[in-house]
């Protein structure tokens, strides 16, 4: 699968354990970069989970590449890595060449990250996985844009704060409204309202108009989980995996008031639905479009052969990842210059969560931090292990043993010397699609 590799790296010294390997053939997991064949990076295949091929562990083991997780359990990030050679040290060990974790670094610990180590997240990504964050960042880019530009979420309201400003537009639309709390995942806390008096004030949250025109399949809502990979905000560097998940509701849906506290019916999110006595899973990978999650691509076929333009709509799914990320770009890259000692290492994958009305209107719903990776089904694993291992291959691992230091040559550019010019667009690309700009 072709990848947009991140370019322009600098030729360092190479050692003796670089050359030996750059005078052997050609192998499938290195990526030669640099000058003159310097810099060997990493590819990663998702079938090694399955065929546990000596031959691709045989790189990584050659380097004593080397990870630790921390504060999170993902199966699936261990398996790869171990097929891939990669051994696992203890979550306080400070040679490694990935940190993945569950949450934020501490700047004290960002610091003292090598130019070879990388973690998955970026410093100040709550400006768009907190949910009050993500509409105060989309809000100023009205203010500033214009409303239409980034008319990307529903009219939304953050209480207690702004209780009278939504009580006088519920006055003007009773409704349905959806409450969420501003700093939840997975459906926890969320319920529809028709009235404010149904509304706790205990705690700050989030109400939004309801999207009660959802573009329906076979009757039920559904929506979409859209897999961002962001290797740098400066310059800001965005990837959009090519497949996603489309996460359809166990109940047929009904406009109807006396409906409204039907979760099965209004809510999309699989750990709802799950519970569901009503919920469908398949069982075979290679069928796509059955049960209550399907592939993002067995979607789009299928609105494709009901005479939907596709294409304008993904163009629109685009327009809206680039414009959300856009609102958080400077309250992110401002904190990596401060804390992150090279531009190369950090990384975050986003999960975004859109739906789609019956106008082929995409709406932001949410954007979390450190999507779920469980692989309940074997469609989970067949797109999950491809993304993950084609994100790994993106960042970008240099082919160095983490307890040994880097030269005196950089081998990424420093941020100061990445510097993006203020008027210059940021860049976007799709994994395996034509790159895109907004």
């Amino acid at each position: 699968m072709p990848v947009v590799m991140a370019r322009d790296l600098e030729e360092t010294a190479s050692s003796s354990e670089d050359e030996d390997l750059a005078n052997q053939e050609d192998h499938p997991c290195i990526m030669w970069t640099g000058g003159c064949r310097r810099i060997p990076v990493l590819v990663f295949h998702a079938e090694a989970i399955l065929t546990k091929d000596n031959n691709i562990r045989v790189i990584g083991e050659r380097y004593h590449l080397s990870y630790k997780i921390v504060r999170t359990d993902s199966r699936l990030v261990r398996s790869i890595l171990t097929a891939h050679g990669f051994h696992e040290v203890h979550p306080s060990s400070t040679d490694y060449n990935l940190m993945w974790t569950g949450s934020h670094l501490k700047p004290f610990l960002l610091r003292t990250l090598s130019e070879a180590q990388k973690v998955n997240h970026f410093p100040r990504s709550y400006e768009l996985t907190r949910k009050d964050r993500l509409y105060k960042n989309i809000i100023r880019m009205q203010h500033t844009h214009g409303f239409k530009a980034f008319h990307i979420l529903p009219q939304t309201f953050l209480l207690p704060a702004e209780y009278a400003e939504f009580c006088n537009s519920y006055s003007k639309d009773r409704g349905p409204w959806i409450v969420k709390p501003v700093a939840s995942s997975r459906g926890r806390g969320v319920y529809l309202i028709n009235n404010p008096n149904q509304i706790s004030l205990e705690e700050n949250i989030l109400v939004s108009r309801y999207i009660n025109n959802p573009l329906l399949i076979d009757d039920f809502k559904f929506d979409v989980r859209l897999y961002v990979l962001v290797t740098s905000y400066d310059p800001l560097v965005i990837y959009l995996y090519e497949e996603g998940l489309a996460r359809f509701a166990t109940v047929r849906y009904d406009q109807g008031s006396k409906n409204i506290r039907n979760q099965f019916m209004h809510l999309t999110n699989y750990s709802v639905n799950k519970k569901s006595g009503d919920y469908v899973s398949c069982d075979d990978p290679e069928v796509e479009d059955y049960g209550n999650k399907w592939s993002m691509s067995a979607m789009l076929r299928y609105l494709k052969q009901e005479g939907k333009d596709t294409t304008a709509l993904m163009a629109h799914v685009e327009d809206l990842i680039i414009k959300t990320i856009i609102s958080a770009e400077l309250a992110i890259a401002t904190a990596c210059k401060t804390f992150v000692p090279h531009r190369s290492s950090c990384f975050e994958l986003y999960g975004f969560d859109v739906l789609i009305d019956n106008t082929l209107k995409p709406w932001l719903l949410e954007v979390n931090l450190s999507p779920s990776l469980a692989c309940d089904a074997p469609l989970d694993l067949k797109i999950k292990a491809s993304m993950i291992s084609d994100m790994f291959t993106v960042v970008g691992f240099v082919c160095q043993d983490p307890a040994q230091r880097t030269s005196n040559r950089s081998i990424y550019p420093s941020f100061e010397s990445s510097r993006r010019n203020p008027f210059q667009k940021p860049q976007a690309f799709l994994l395996g699609m034509t790159a895109f700009q907004p």
